[in-house]
């Protein structure tokens, strides 16, 4: 099963100019202060449309005030290329194509040189944002967590009628791209869950047939520690029960079409933990997250948590919230003290994690054998 996008894998070695400034940089707190991130979220607006099952910042309350101004971005996104910031994910704690200027911010995000992508539920994808965006935007991967009305409503906690409305509008999408030969990868994503594993074929052919996607993502679903839903909390995934359901969606595969079946992630549930990883190093410094109130946090799994958040770029520049003393104080935090076996299991940035820390302690043997 091909992989071309390396979604089940990292992609921070192709920046390795980037990598060696923090193996250079050691744990001088001071040098590590410097360095920016390659890729950021921001979630443009707090407000949200569904209430997911599995929801996984379902505390922060869907707070429909919060949104990003559109002129505070246009000022502050020259200042991240400048400094070496490469992508941004619109996401977030809300559903990003409900900013009313969202549009705008794309472009500007683009022009200013930085690549853009986005994680939505496409329902209020409209064709203005197709029209005025999509050559922008580098990818779209769309959270469809079944293949029917009826399990779509339920999983998503929304009306039936809203599974139509985003197969028909990717479609739209879709063909819009292929008329203007835009260069912006169209994809599924689904969490693996009891309720759903029956649809995943019906929602694979949905993809490829239907919509024209160009590829389809089946994941484990990851419990965020400061969720109020429990509901999935001890879910546990038994491969040899999915391997069927691997290889026949496998077999749907054409030149056109990919499946990724993240078995290699459902994998590391079992592991042992000494395994993993003692220290996150990608938290202080490769990533960055910024609320829709505007909040810098180094980590997207610890909103709300003061330690996190370095500032406010509606009170500040975003150049001091990241040299700031705030973000020392976490970076010191972070690498000395943070217990990383409480954090969520396949984060974001575990695979990243997984790389450093090889990296920074031999624990691959025979290194200069190349």
């Amino acid at each position: 099963m091909s992989d071309d996008l390396h979604i089940d894998g990292q992609k921070l070695h192709f920046h390795p100019q980037r990598v060696a400034q923090l193996l250079d940089a050691g744990d001088n707190i001071s040098d590590l202060s410097e360095i920016y991130p390659v890729y950021m979220e921001i979630s443009p607006v707090g407000a949200c449309n569904h209430r997911c099952t599995f929801c996984a910042v379902d505390y922060i309350g869907y707070q429909t005030a919060n949104k990003l101004d559109v002129s505070l971005m246009e000022q502050l996104l020259p200042v991240l290329a400048e400094k070496g910031v490469k992508s941004i994910m619109y996401a977030g704690e809300g559903e990003p194509l409900l900013h009313k200027h969202i549009a705008q911010m794309v472009k500007a995000t683009k022009q200013s040189g930085i690549d853009v992508s986005f994680t939505t539920n496409a329902v209020p994808m409209t064709d203005k944002f197709i029209q005025e965006a999509l050559q922008y935007i580098s990818w779209i991967k769309v959270s469809l967590n079944a293949g029917t009305e009826e399990s779509y409503a339920q999983i998503h906690q929304t009306r039936e009628k809203d599974f139509k409305r985003v197969i028909d509008n990717l479609k739209r999408a879709v063909e819009f791209r292929n008329k203007n030969n835009l260069d912006c990868t169209i994809g599924i994503q689904s969490l693996l869950l009891p309720e759903n594993e029956a649809d995943m074929l019906t929602l694979s052919a949905i993809a490829r047939d239907e919509i024209g996607a160009d590829y389809f993502v089946i994941k484990p679903y990851s419990h965020e520690p400061g969720s109020l839903t429990r509901k999935y909390k001890n879910i546990s995934y038994d491969l040899n029960k999915y391997n069927q359901l691997e290889q026949d969606l496998r077999a749907m595969e054409t030149e056109d079409f990919s499946v990724s079946f993240r078995s290699r992630t459902m994998q590391l549930y079992h592991e042992d933990t000494e395994r993993r990883y003692s220290r996150c190093y990608s938290t202080p410094v490769f990533m960055a997250y910024i609320m829709s109130t505007g909040d810098v946090y180094g980590c997207k799994d610890h909103l709300f948590d003061k330690q996190f958040c370095y500032g406010n770029v509606n009170n500040n520049t975003f150049v001091e919230i990241w040299e700031g003393e705030k973000r020392k104080a976490n970076i010191d935090y972070v690498l000395n003290h943070l217990d990383v076996s409480k954090c969520r299991v396949n984060c974001r940035m575990d695979k990243v994690n997984r790389y450093l820390f090889d990296l920074k302690h031999d624990r691959i043997k025979h290194i200069n054998f190349i």
